[in-house]
């Protein structure tokens, strides 16, 4: 009988040993043998795990290699017990890297089969990771990016873009730059990459495209995520429109948006990000390019488009009117550029110089002979575009002839990092922005994505409408919100709630500044506010539908659109500039029923303080081209003003995959041949 039971204590013990080996799990700190200074062991439970979650796991998932760790000891640093135990570590095959001079801890690589043992011996307090830390970016802290990460859902987990794809229709991307590495370091990000150039290529040589996509979506590789994109871990698709000279067509243009059409299902592609446009010369109803944007938008597509940077004249005069297309299509979020002048607060942001203002000037001509200009305002908003940091392909165009865009943070070609201002880098941020709302609320249709991002925008006092749009781009108040929308919007009728939860605050803090949100949205020729905008469903948030549609010209007056929109809704007079509260808050700077009477607002009209740039103004300053080039010298010398700070990308022992997995915060409150140019041409 005794023989049979000891068979079968022997049985059980293999079966403990085997499943130990294979799973990595340490017997040893739940029952295990403690090393006393006079060399004798004693077997004892437990009664505190001491070695941490991660640290466990890391085990479970790789017996191999080496981990970095941290142990705290009960003795202190200047005691013979300190030092009998670092020779325990080295006789477990572990390797000390760093001790300190006033702290019981020691820096350590220990082989994964040791961490069991080391951590029942008696002076061992825990073991944990030695975890990776690492900055915030410049654009991810004055943005409010940095801000939103935590708040998700367990089903989301962190808000970083996870799952949504963000097409970069520009240059290329460089496909080696670790900033697009998945952030466990395993693959690239870059998920598809297709040239509609004609060159049989999809790096990029002429170097736009990959700063581009590091403004939306650059992990936190670099310099300590020192330049993180908004969107992180989002997914990106390099469609090359632009060649190595970073020119392309409007044909090109419209082929990659008819293939994010067509891949949108394969690929989950719910942005594009288009840093490239063209000078704007039929209305949006005729313009190809705008046309195309239209199609995308109506197949749930988000399309963020820059503005221009023809935001003044060769003598430095203020500009209106210079919207390039297809940023003069309504349904597509038209971004301008602020200047945050290198600081996280935003108490000194502005909008930058270059960025072009509206009206839109697109037009039409009747049998008569009297042209029709659209005359609506744009951008929607704005976003931080001056001398900005972010990836560089090696040995690009761009910086070959312009070193000083050179940021000379690494020698590493991988981690390079440039600088370049303009539109084309205000457009990603929104871009990789409005793939954070998408991940923290799927539902959301493009309108909605919109209104969201210009009701929690922040307007600035002392810059108007055809300016800033409803103001400078809110991150952590656009998450915020989107995370309060219901799921189901596709089957609200108008006037339905809108919220899951309660009001939310009309606010947020970023960097240490508070600062109230527009509280409405941009139409046709004026604003709209209310918090029946977010709190009940409108028929202009629908898909097919445009957002800038809720408001119509009837017998002389502007007036709501009882259809598609609800009661409560309130409506400004016209274009205001801002007192810097909400987006009603401020002075009337056009009334909105010249804006709407495209002959009125001809070529020449002054407009307050600046110059409407229409047709006359093209031909008697100077030739498109030589327009385009003084927009583009905006990509390499940008407003003589502060920039971001170059952070040098110190080297560090082992890339970490952070965890995504965090607990959430609860929820509170022209035809083919036309020029394109990238948008550092824009």
């Amino acid at each position: 009988m005794f023989r049979h039971l000891n068979r079968t204590f022997i049985i059980l013990l293999a079966i403990l040993f085997i499943f130990s080996a294979s799973t990595g799990f340490p017997w040893q700190e739940v029952w295990g043998s403690r090393v006393f200074a006079s060399g004798k062991r004693e077997r004892e439970f437990n009664a505190k795990i001491r070695v941490s979650d991660d640290l466990r796991e890391k085990v479970r998932r790789d017996r191999r290699s080496l981990v970095p760790a941290l142990i705290q000891l009960s003795t202190t640093p200047d005691s013979m017990t300190f030092h009998e135990m670092l020779g325990e570590i080295k006789r477990a095959g572990g390797i000390v890297k760093r001790k300190y001079r006033h702290l019981n801890t020691v820096a350590v690589l220990l082989p994964p089969d040791a961490i069991g043992f080391l951590s029942t011996l008696p002076n061992v307090d825990y073991i944990s990771v030695d975890r990776p830390t690492q900055m915030t970016g410049h654009l991810e802290k004055t943005t409010g990016a940095t801000s939103v990460r935590a708040y998700g859902t367990s089903s989301t987990g962190m808000i970083v873009g996870t799952g949504i794809g963000i097409a970069i229709m520009d240059s290329g991307i460089d496909p080696d730059h670790h900033a697009f590495l998945a952030l466990n370091g395993a693959a690239s990000r870059v998920v598809a990459n297709v040239d509609f150039t004609g060159q049989g290529k999809t790096d990029d040589p002429y170097g736009h495209g990959t700063h581009v996509a590091g403004i939306a979506a650059a992990n936190w590789h670099v310099a300590l995520g020192s330049y993180t994109g908004i969107a992180p871990n989002a997914n990106l698709l390099n469609l090359r429109v632009l060649n190595s000279q970073g020119q392309g067509s409007v044909s090109t243009a419209i082929a990659g948006i008819d293939w994010c059409i067509a891949n949108k299902a394969a690929y989950n592609i719910r942005v594009i990000n288009m840093s490239l446009g063209t000078t704007a010369v039929d209305s949006y109803r005729d313009d190809p390019l705008c046309l195309a944007v239209r199609r995308a938008v109506d197949a749930g597509i988000v399309v963020c488009v820059a503005a221009g940077n023809l935001g003044k004249d060769p003598n430095g005069n203020k500009v209106y009117g210079a919207i390039h297309s297809p940023g003069i299509e309504p349904s597509a979020i038209t971004v301008g550029a602020a200047n945050t002048f290198g600081t996280d607060g935003r108490l000194d942001d502005g909008v930058a110089s270059f960025s072009s203002r509206g009206p839109t000037r697109g037009a039409w001509t009747d049998a008569a002979g009297v042209k029709h200009y659209d005359n609506h305002i744009k951008p929607d908003l704005i976003a931080p575009a001056n001398k900005i940091i972010s990836a560089k392909s090696p040995g690009n165009y761009l910086v070959t002839q312009n070193p000083t865009l050179q940021a000379s943070v690494t020698y590493n070609e991988d981690h390079g990092e440039m600088y370049m201002s303009g539109t084309s880098m205000a457009t990603p941020a929104v871009a990789g922005a409005v793939a954070l709302l998408l991940q923290r609320n799927p539902s959301l249709t493009p309108n909605l994505v919109k209104a969201i991002l210009e009701y929690s925008a922040q307007p600035l006092a002392g810059y108007n409408n055809l300016e800033q749009g409803a103001g400078l781009l809110n991150v952590e108040g656009a998450v915020r919100l989107a995370g309060l929308i219901k799921t189901n919007v596709s089957g609200l009728a108008v006037g339905a709630p809108l919220l899951s939860g309660t009001l939310p605050a009309h606010s947020s803090t970023i960097a240490g500044v508070s600062f109230s949100w527009s509280g409405g949205l941009i139409q046709k020729w004026n604003c709209i506010s209310g918090t029946n905008l977010i709190t009940r469903f409108q028929g202009i948030y629908r898909t097919g539908i445009v957002l800038t549609d809720g408001v119509l010209m009837g017998d002389g007056v502007l007036m709501g659109d009882g259809v598609l929109m609800g009661d409560g809704v309130l409506m400004g007079d016209g274009v205001l500039r801002s007192d810097g509260t909400t987006i009603m808050g401020g002075a009337l700077f056009k009334l909105g029923v010249l804006m709407s009477d495209g002959v009125l607002m001809g070529d020449g009209v002054l407009m307050g303080d600046g110059v409407l740039m229409g047709d006359s103004f093209l031909c008697a300053t100077s030739s498109p081209t030589a327009l385009a080039q003084m927009a583009q010298s905006i990509r390499t010398e940008g407003e003589n003003t502060i920039g971001m700070e170059a952070e040098a990308d110190l080297p560090t022992e082992s890339w970490e995959e952070p965890n995504l997995d965090l607990p959430p915060v609860p929820d509170d409150g022209s035809g083919g041949s036309t020029e394109l140019l990238g948008i550092g041409g824009l």
